[in-house]
């Protein structure tokens, strides 16, 4: 992606909220507020609050490495080695995108074909991927272009369907004071709720792979995320308190599409279609999020070594199609399987949500670790705080893996899956940096080697 940065803020902002708002969030959403009402936007404002620590430090470690192409991978080179550097991203960012990429087509699918029973849902789900790969191939410009129309359209979707909620606007019935008492509602409950309020948020950094392609970084990037974050605690919010309004609590937490039972309940069938659309604009969101996110991060951990050097190829127009085409086989091998309909298939999301987590705690780590080893280096110091936005941050994560489910049955087959993949991916690590790289897997490497296209005044304390 050569030439002239292309992207502003608006753009940053749609590229963050592109993963988050997805058909697997607005199920968790209309779920959280039938367990806990109007309260859950409690744990919404807690959440947001701990994505934005998560914000604050990516953007510190976009500032004092911008040239990097792949985000975390490099920054967990610099300053934990490249051991945590390969098992964090190909965790965080290659094996779980698969997964939940999958299940997010496959429920849009799903979603499709009520509305059109003759076509198959997986032909909805295959024609999503194979467009949007396509528009990708074509490079950032079109890539901003469709995340920017597609946003505004779900937000907006979104905005309006909560308001009509919220103040009663629809056609249909609002629902008894007694259907709306929800099973969970002191302040512990509440809380223990931030669990599922988390998937609402997560995801936010994927901007800084693009970040070069930003205009004004240092400024657009942080920026970016943290009003993205402002924008879906508001959307969210107004939008499950209209669920609240016209659909009753066991309902929202019974119905296998909430949402769209919340928009029939609404406006009849014309509420059922708009949902339906709001449900493909969010599949379009993330997918088109997802790919050049990906592509971009696996190139840049080709550039370091860490993956083989083919990931790093672009075509004319800068897209990594190699990583890029790589996640659309997977994906369609997912749903052409029908493994994406698996119930196994949700504890093994879960079980790499537990390693996107655990990669927000190396995040904020790492940047306690570049503040002692490169104390002089270049930084926005008026956003340090003295470290608790990243102390705070690792102890949420850490509750976060603890709460990750609800039923400890489950929860214990989920911690059994995600110590396998990471006895795996531990071992992967290991030989690739003793055969391949030739390299200590926790040495980290000298940041200046980040830094090739800019001077940085950094005094080291190596």
């Amino acid at each position: 992606m050569n030439g002239q940065k292309k992207l502003g803020l608006g753009s940053g902002m749609a590229i963050c909220m592109g993963l988050i708002v997805a058909t697997s969030c607005l199920v968790s959403l209309g779920q959280g507020y039938g367990l806990a009402g109007k309260s859950f936007t409690a744990a919404l404002v807690i959440v947001a609050v701990l994505n934005a620590f998560i914000a604050l430090s990516f953007s510190e470690l976009n500032h004092i490495m911008p040239n990097v192409t792949g985000g975390l991978g490099q920054y967990m080179l610099v300053g934990l080695g490249p051991w945590a550097s390969i098992v964090s991203n190909i965790s965080a960012y290659a094996i779980t995108m698969v997964f939940a990429a999958s299940v997010e087509l496959a429920m849009t699918g799903i979603v499709l074909n009520g509305l059109f029973p003759a076509v198959p849902a997986a032909v909805f789900s295959v024609a999503v991927v194979l467009l949007l790969y396509a528009l990708n191939l074509f490079g950032v410009d079109i890539f901003a272009k469709v995340q920017n129309v597609t946003v505004i359209l779900l937000i907006g979707s979104m905005a309006a369907l909560g308001i009509m909620g919220v103040f009663g606007l629809g056609t249909g019935e609002l629902v008894s004071a007694e259907l709306v008492a929800p099973p969970m509602s002191s302040a512990g409950d509440v809380i223990s709720l931030s669990a599922i309020a988390f998937w609402l948020f997560i995801g936010v950094e994927f901007v800084i792979p693009v970040s070069r392609e930003m205009k004004n970084p240092r400024r657009n990037v942080p920026l970016s995320m943290c009003l993205a974050l402002l924008v879906l605690l508001v959307i969210q919010s107004v939008l499950g308190s209209g669920m609240t309004n016209y659909i009753g609590t066991e309902v929202l937490l019974t119905a296998d599409m909430p949402h769209i039972a919340y928009a029939e309940q609404l406006l009849g069938e014309g509420g059922r279609i708009w949902m339906s659309i709001v449900t493909l604009l969010a599949a379009v969101s993330t997918m088109n999020t997802v790919l050049p996110t990906v592509g971009k991060i696996l190139q840049g951990m080709s550039d370091e070594g860490m993956m083989p050097r083919v990931f790093g190829r672009t075509n004319g127009r800068g897209a990594p199609y190699v990583g890029m085409s790589l996640l659309v086989v997977c994906i369609l091998i997912m749903i052409l399987t029908g493994y994406v309909n698996s119930g196994g298939l949700i504890n093994m999301i879960l079980a790499g949500s537990c390693f996107w987590l655990a990669s927000y705690i190396l995040t904020h780590l790492n940047v306690l670790v570049l503040r002692r080893r490169y104390p002089n280096a270049e930084r926005n110091k008026k956003l340090m705080l003295a470290g608790l936005p990243q102390i705070i941050g690792m102890l949420g994560c850490v509750y976060m893996i603890w709460n990750i489910s609800s039923d400890m049955d489950s929860r214990v087959r989920i911690y059994k899956l995600f110590f396998v993949l990471f006895a795996a991916l531990a071992v992967f690590a290991l030989i690739w940096c003793k055969a391949v790289l030739k390299a200590k897997p926790f040495e980290p490497t000298y940041i200046g080697k980040m830094n090739v296209d800019k001077s940085i005044n950094a005094k080291t304390s190596l």
